[in-house]
């Protein structure tokens, strides 16, 4: 139940924007952004250890990150969709058919930004338009989904400009955090009230643009918990 707030230029007016907040069970292994992929050495992303693939990930072009969505495969044992991330990365097509649960995949360049969603049957694909966007696990500013109908509005009136231009969505993001965690609005999230074991782990700002790709995290203190993240 990650989400990420994306906000598109007009065309020649700058660099995508993208905030990330991770959702995972923190007993899963994972690892900090980084070039883990030996194949693959201009590939540096958030890696999850059991699998081999990644939550999000870049090269100098190009960012992708996965929020999972209910649905997909009826498989018994799906396959990761964390390969879908570096997949993006090193022009593996996308599998057909998919053999993972739901997905919405999120790819930007300095192009532009598309998501891919899957919950089974033909994946969707969305090219957004210039503005802010938001998205969790339904569909692209879905106002079903409670956190973004909260909050939506406010990231989009909450300029991105300037060296460290992340900071007022981060005074967004920290603003949230009035609702609990459990709280069907919440961003920084614990989802076990929901049948889930996943927490909010992280956070990542990443600028996608034609001067290449900058992206940096920083982890909570305690699950769930929000506290100041060490960006640099």
């Amino acid at each position: 139940m990650c989400t990420v707030v994306i906000r598109v230029p007009e065309p020649d007016r700058g660099d995508v924007r993208i905030l990330a907040v991770r959702d995972e069970d923190p007993g899963r292994p994972w690892l900090p952004l980084g070039a883990w992929w030996p194949e693959h050495p201009e590939v540096e992303g958030v890696m999850d250890q059991l699998a081999g693939g990644a939550w999000l990930a870049h090269d100098d072009r190009r960012l992708a990150v996965l929020l999972n969505r209910a649905g997909g495969t009826d498989l018994e044992v799906p396959t990761s969709r964390g390969s879908l991330v570096t997949g993006s990365l090193t022009g593996v097509p996308m599998p057909d058919p998919l053999t993972t649960l739901g997905f919405n995949l999120v790819e930007a360049s300095a192009e532009g930004v598309r998501v891919t969603s899957w919950d089974g049957g033909t994946p969707r694909v969305t090219d957004l338009a210039p503005g802010t966007h938001m998205i969790a696990h339904e569909d692209v500013d879905d106002p079903r989904t409670a956190r973004v109908a909260a909050w939506l509005d406010e990231f989009a009136a909450t300029p991105t400009e300037g060296e460290r231009w992340w900071e007022g969505w981060i005074d967004v993001l920290r603003g949230t955090t009035a609702v609990e965690a459990a709280d069907d609005r919440a961003i920084v999230r614990d989802n076990r009230a929901h049948g889930f074991p996943t927490l909010s782990l992280l956070l990542a700002v990443a600028s996608i643009g034609p001067g290449g790709v900058t992206a940096e995290m920083a982890t909570l203190d305690e699950p769930g918990v929000w506290n100041e993240p060490k960006l640099p």
